[in-house]
Formats: structure tokens, sequence, C-alpha cells
């Protein structure tokens, strides 16, 4: 039997491939042009006034002596000269560049700005209270881009600074945080 199976073994087939004929080129695609949005501006933030207490202060001019005075003068004298003013206390935190800290601010760099190759430095003016945690942070000079900029003011409000003492007692200080935005 296997000598019959041998004899019936089919022949050698040569198998050639053929490159399908080519298709007919697709019609070219029309392509609406979408109109360009309108550029966003982001609003100016408003600018607190920076207090700057003056640590030099006068002593209160002495009392003069009662001098006798000569017969009436009849001529209008000029009025007396006004008081000083005591000093007063600020109103409200002062800013200060003591502050050191606990946990350094450390932003995300927005991968969209990363794409873009945006780069800048974002300062900030963060409130630090008694805790040494940011209660608030606003920028004061941005970088040219909002989203580095809320980046910047999210890392501020993250980090942890050592609480600044005057006195021995913890106070609430404005500090100004510098955040660089650099690709490397």
């Amino acid at each position: 039997m296997l000598h019959r199976v041998v004899e019936r073994l089919p022949e050698v087939v040569n198998v050639t491939f053929v490159a399908p004929p080519p298709a007919p080129p697709a019609p070219p695609k029309t392509v609406q042009i979408a109109p360009k949005a309108p550029a966003l501006v982001a609003p100016q933030l408003p600018m607190l006034p920076v207090v700057i207490e003056n640590t030099i202060t006068l002593p209160p001019p002495a009392p003069r002596a009662a001098e006798p005075s000569p017969a009436p003068v009849v001529a209008a004298q000029a009025p007396a000269a006004p008081a000083t003013p005591a000093p007063t206390q600020p109103s409200g935190p002062r800013v200060v560049s003591g502050v050191e800290y606990v946990r350094a601010p450390q932003p995300v760099y927005p991968s969209l700005s990363r794409r873009m190759g945006e780069q800048g430095v974002v300062t900030l003016r963060v409130l630090v209270n008694e805790q040494g945690r940011a209660e608030q942070a606003n920028v004061q000079q941005s970088s040219g881009f909002s989203s580095l900029d809320e980046a910047g003011r999210l890392a501020a409000m993250r980090a942890l600074f050592k609480p600044y003492l005057e006195d021995g007692k913890a106070i609430p200080v404005y500090v100004i945080v510098p955040i660089n935005f650099r690709m490397s």
C-alpha cells in the first residue's frame, strides 16, 4: 500500500504572486478651514500697594520753656506748625524677605506649555499665616503665559514656610516668591 501512495504524489506546482492592478486614484478631499478663535486675553490682576515701614523715627520735639512775651504785636503771626503725628501701626501684614521654606514650591510644568515651548519667571506675592501655610498667592509679575502663572500660583499654595517670628511671636507676612519655568 505504501508503494501506491508514493506513486500518487502530486507533481511539483510552481506558484507566482502577481501584483493586483493599480486602483484608480482617490479624489482629493476638501477640508473646511475653521475660523480662527479670538485670542484670549487674561484680565490684569490688581496690584496691591506695597507697604514699606519707615524704620527711622524722630523723637518728639522737646517742649519749649514759656518766654515772657513783649508788648502785644499788631501784625498777624504765622500759624503754629502742626504737631507730628504719632507713628501708626501698619494695617495688615507687611512684606518681608527673610522667610525660609520647610517645603519649597515644586511647580508642575504644564504639558501644553512644555509642548509649545513656553518659558518664563512668574513672581508671586504670597500671604504666609502664623502656621507657615500660604493663605493666598497673587501674581505680582506675570511670566507672559497664564498657564505658567497658574501652575506657579498652585505650587506656592502647596509650599510650607517657616513661620515668621517677631519678638518671639509668629505673625502673618507677605513674601515675594519667584518661580522659574525653564526647559532643559
